[in-house]
């Protein structure tokens, strides 16, 4: 089959030749900067590793812009279509390797990490609902550097190349209001301060929804996926619990996923890290077609076979390769145990695109990265 036939039908619960394979189509399937330059050396390959982006998100996560032989040499099926950086803002550069993004949030890279923080938060602290209306809110309305080039790269591929195609958006609602309100404050908000909370959750979805209707305008009706982002869960179980995500956070993500399917055919890629069994009901209710990226090292997210029994008629999986113990630590052995395990567990019927769970990380050796995807080619 051709990569885009197998994506098909995959996205539509139905088996191909093979299942499709990911990488770097969104940026929380990617690769960082330190293993991709690894893997190109190991590939034989004269490639000078660049970043994905270099501003905001895509600055914060450390990936790499994947060169498509690369991509070609490792079988991907999918390319990603992404967001450019704004017209209206530039990141304030800041001492000690810091930056201001635009919704004033401050970053910092400790010298011994790949990735940034966030040190600051803007509207923590004693805050009032004047406060938030008063907030210098970053102006995206008409900001043509976001969809800049989008749907010529869009065409290109649907034109030129027999790949499938995801268009990835930003986060939604949950962590830029955590990271301006701060987690501690973010946290008991949900019972001390529910106004402010909402309040500030409600700027953030007016902004993003009003960016990916611009990107669906210019291209979902060419792209097969459209990929977004709101972390809900952590090791254990969702981050609170699943009566506040539903008065709180299910409302504001169903908002954005009518928008979403109103606007184009293509499916719902959603990223949320962590133990999600107790809101995969809620996912399937609220229109997400497919989940990424099956944290397998998280409470009870391992049993994939249960995963695929329990709900895979109703919503596929995108990842599901394990990217804490098996690809940093394993052989390549390791390597293809794993996905032989994955694809028996996640693969019939379709609904499973596989993957490494989030960004390949700078402690992943390259041959485990190669026997990732020349293990599933096989098969």
């Amino acid at each position: 089959m051709k990569p885009r036939e197998r994506l098909q039908r995959a996205l539509n619960h139905q088996e191909a030749d093979r299942v499709p394979m990911d990488l770097g189509a969104t940026r929380n399937s990617g690769i960082t900067m330190p293993a991709y330059q690894r893997l190109v050396e190991y590939l034989g390959l004269e490639l000078e590793a660049q970043p994905l982006g270099t501003t905001g998100n895509s600055r914060v996560l450390g990936v790499a812009a994947i060169d498509e032989c690369v991509l070609a040499r490792l079988g991907i099926d999918v390319r990603g279509v992404f967001l450019g950086p704004p017209d209206n803002w530039t990141d304030i550069e800041l001492p000690d390797n810091a930056f201001q993004d635009q919704w004033g949030v401050v970053w910092k890279r400790p010298s011994t990490s790949l990735y940034f923080d966030p040190v600051m938060f803007p509207l923590a602290g004693e805050i009032s609902f004047y406060d938030v209306m008063h907030y210098p809110w970053p102006d995206v309305a008409n900001d043509a550097g976001y969809t800049r080039g989008l749907r010529e790269r869009a065409v290109w591929l649907r034109e030129n190349t027999d790949y499938g195609i995801v268009l990835h958006l930003q986060d939604i609602c949950v962590h830029y209001s955590q990271w301006l309100r701060g987690y501690e404050d973010w946290y008991t908000d949900f019972h001390l301060n529910p106004k402010i909370l909402s309040a500030i959750m409600d700027a953030v979805l007016e902004r993003r929804m009003a960016v990916a209707e611009e990107a669906i305008a210019a291209v979902g009706d060419i792209v097969d996926v459209i990929s977004c982002s709101d972390d809900v869960a952590d090791q254990r179980g969702p981050m609170v619990s699943p009566e506040m995500y539903r008065k709180f956070i299910k409302p504001r993500h169903r908002c954005f996923f009518d928008m979403v399917h109103a606007r184009s055919n293509a499916k719902v890629l959603f990223h949320t890290d962590g133990s999600l069994l107790k809101l995969l009901p809620d996912f399937v209710e609220i229109g997400i077609d497919f989940i990424n990226p099956v944290q397998v090292s998280a409470a009870g997210m391992d049993d994939t076979a249960h995963l695929k029994r329990e709900f895979g008629r109703d919503i596929g999986f995108w990842g599901a390769i394990d990217n804490v113990r098996v690809l940093p630590c394993g052989t390549p052995d390791d390597v293809r145990a794993e996905v032989l395990r994955r694809i028996r567990d996640l693969g019939p019927d379709g609904g499973y695109v596989l993957a490494a769970v989030h960004n390949i990380q700078p402690d992943v050796p390259p041959e485990n990265i190669v026997a990732i995807f020349d293990t599933a080619q096989a098969q």
